[in-house]
């Protein structure tokens, strides 16, 4: 440990809104000394009431003992302002409104008045590190510790050092951040910084694949929580951050990084945002809430159709043809489909299948292990495609039901994700590792993306966005040299591999 991290023992929060009592809490109860500061006394006094409450609930589950509550507590230290004296302070964190003079004015104040051993870190989750640190005598003692709400509970933290921050600070940060049981990762002092940036990857393509008319919401989230095992679909999300907030994220972004196609937002988020369909906190988003309850529509249910065979090309015969068949639905075993068959076919096939009129794709990239994404082309006869919605129903499985495309949904959200996470770690940005464990703490992935892309295979991934960049034109699908140079290698998305510094140093 960083010999300024293990000795650090007092900080100074400034700013007592819900992430200033989020970070004294934390830092409370990791063994600091805290001080709490603001330009009104009774929000100390508030603040300090709140984390006092706070330390009394872990008592209650059971989390915290009373006497460790108790030593907490007795480590905050309400100062009033924020530039009373701070001698003896080792470290400040601000955490007041995200606006870049009022940054500046006070870390130019802070600057002269702490001590020159005292580091100074702002807990911004926009504002650039080194845009701040410009009105700094001394930009060097000035790094970014973005926090993440709630704090106690986020365990990641974000440590961004600014173009002139002093090098040994970046590690004795994340030292003290591992000292109070948080983890760090070293995120760029790049628009979004490392978690807002690699979480491009999700809800810019689910914007597109809406805008393309693929496929509603409700279904690119029960694709993305069903079959990719995300925690919550990225509809529902811009529906929790609200779309005031998401919306101008993605257009900072785009913008930041010179309107990187990757990154480019949609026409249904301004949209939406000007509408005031904000999601959750308006009452109606992409889905309607009732005392703050989602209201999603219903699964598809098997439509009133006189049953009709099902003809299942090579690739899901010995898969879905023994699930239907066990459920009673009558599946044809001849090389050829009857003219009366539903044909089903994987999804490769279904552009120039011979009987497009009857014939339905199933997508595959995943398996069929849980929910089946049934994908419908303008020639299909509606009666076909009920009669083969109603077997795959029979058969016990949740189907939706998607429009055409390149490539099926759930392929495209994930090489998206691992795209854009190969696109920060090409650009040096920020260390595989950190990418991995930021989007794991940061966005509840089931993987980190790097990880998740090996998974799959680097090879997989680079043939859907080969696809989708060949039929599409579109280059926000073209792939990263990251990925490419890794495809088929047998290097890792997850390493660095060789550099000329190595051969150098």
């Amino acid at each position: 440990m960083h010999q300024w991290a293990e000795r650090a023992a007092t900080v100074r929060v400034i700013g007592t809104g819900a992430m200033g009592r989020g970070i004294a809490q934390l830092a409370a109860a990791g063994g600091l000394t805290v001080e709490l500061a603001d330009i009104r006394f009774e929000a100390v006094v508030s603040a300090v009431e709140h984390v006092e409450a706070m330390f009394d609930k872990q008592v209650a589950k059971g989390r915290m003992t009373a006497d460790d509550a108790a030593a907490a507590k007795g480590r905050l230290k309400p100062v009033g302002e924020p530039l009373t004296p701070l001698q003896g302070c080792d470290l400040v964190i601000e955490a007041v409104r995200e606006d870049l003079d009022t940054k500046r004015e006070l870390f130019a104040a802070l600057e002269k008045a702490a001590a020159e051993h005292t580091v100074l870190a702002t807990n911004t989750s926009s504002l650039p590190v080194t845009a701040i640190g410009a009105a700094l005598r001394d930009p060097s003692r000035l790094a970014g510790l973005h926090f993440f709400n709630p704090v106690p509970l986020m365990r990641l933290v974000e440590v961004i050092p600014g173009a002139r921050t002093a090098g040994w600070i970046p590690d004795a940060l994340a030292d003290l951040v591992r000292r109070l049981g948080h983890e760090p990762v070293i995120a760029p002092d790049a628009p979004g910084f490392l978690v807002n940036h690699a979480g491009r990857g999700l809800v810019t393509e689910a914007l597109q694949i809406l805008s393309e008319g693929i496929a509603e919401p409700v279904d690119i989230d029960r694709i993305a929580r069903d079959v990719l095992g995300l925690k919550m679909g990225p509809c529902e999300l811009l529906d929790l951050t609200g779309m005031d907030v998401s919306h101008p994220v993605m257009e900072s972004i785009w913008t930041g990084f010179y309107t990187e196609p990757r990154y480019r937002p949609s026409r249904i988020g301004r949209a939406r945002m000007e509408a005031g369909l904000l999601g959750r906190k308006t009452g109606e988003g992409f889905y309607t809430y009732v005392d703050g309850v989602k209201q999603e529509p219903p699964e598809a249910t098997a439509p009133a159709v006189d049953p009709r065979p099902i003809w299942l090309d090579p690739e899901l015969r010995e898969t879905l043809g023994v699930l239907l068949s066990e459920t009673g639905v009558e599946v044809e075993t001849g090389d050829e489909p009857s003219g009366g068959a539903v044909v089903l076919v994987g999804w490769r096939g279904l552009r120039g299948a011979p009987h497009p009129e009857r014939t339905l794709g199933i997508d595959t990239f995943f398996g069929l292990f849980s929910r089946i994404t049934l994908i419908v082309r303008p020639h299909l006869d509606p009666e076909a495609g009920r009669a083969g919605l109603a077997a795959l129903l029979a058969a016990g499985r949740s189907v939706s039901v998607v429009r055409d495309a390149p490539v099926p949904v759930a392929a495209r959200l994930l090489a998206s994700i691992v795209n854009v996470a190969c696109g920060i770690a090409e650009q040096r940005l920020a260390r595989p590792e950190d990418i991995d464990t930021a989007v794991r703490l940061g966005l509840g992935y089931p993987r980190g993306p790097l990880e998740w892309g090996d998974h799959v295979g680097a090879e997989r991934v680079l043939d859907v966005l080969e696809l989708l960049h060949v039929d599409t034109g579109d280059p926000r699908y073209r792939p990263s040299q990251w990925l490419v140079e890794r495809s088929g290698g047998g290097l890792p998305l997850t390493e660095s591999g060789t550099s000329p510094s190595d051969l150098l140093g």
